[in-house]
């Protein structure tokens, strides 16, 4: 099924391009967030059904598209070979859920590029919830367009 959720994915992202819509653009059409919406129609979040059809109307689906919208992915669109390291891994899981959807957001915003890992910030914080305290991470990295030449 992974397989058939990642090439709808690829098609949604063409129809994206071919009528010029933005994710914030599709997360209002879907009532969600950007990075949700487009992880969604990437194929790693499986949507509700009420969403799918949204998302079926918005890039003229099939019916058994939307319904594959619906199912439950197998997550982790990126090549396998886990850290084994608890923690580290946790980060590995985050770069396979969410790594395309980074890349296609970033993408959409800066151009064809990538974020640096060199010139790069990073600051954590505690941040207390009353259901447990909460990891903050925040990264800032420099946007370094590919060269043409």
């Amino acid at each position: 099924m992974q397989d058939a959720k990642t090439e709808l994915g690829q098609k949604i992202l063409g129809i994206k391009r071919e009528k010029g819509l933005s994710w914030d653009v599709v997360a209002g059409a879907l009532g969600q967030s950007p990075v949700w919406s487009c992880a969604a129609c990437l194929g790693q979040m499986s949507m509700p059904p009420e969403v799918a059809a949204r998302a079926a109307s918005l890039f003229d689906l099939s019916v058994a598209e939307q319904a594959l919208l619906e199912a439950i992915p197998y997550r982790g669109s990126l090549p396998p070979g886990p850290p084994t390291d608890p923690l580290i891994y946790r980060f590995h899981e985050l770069v396979q859920v969410y790594g395309t959807t980074w890349k296609e957001l970033i993408h959409e915003e800066f151009g064809d590029g990538i974020m640096s890992a060199i010139d790069f910030d990073m600051t954590m914080e505690r941040q207390a919830d009353p259901k447990g305290d909460r990891v903050r991470i925040t990264m800032s990295g420099k946007f370094l367009p590919y060269k043409r030449y």
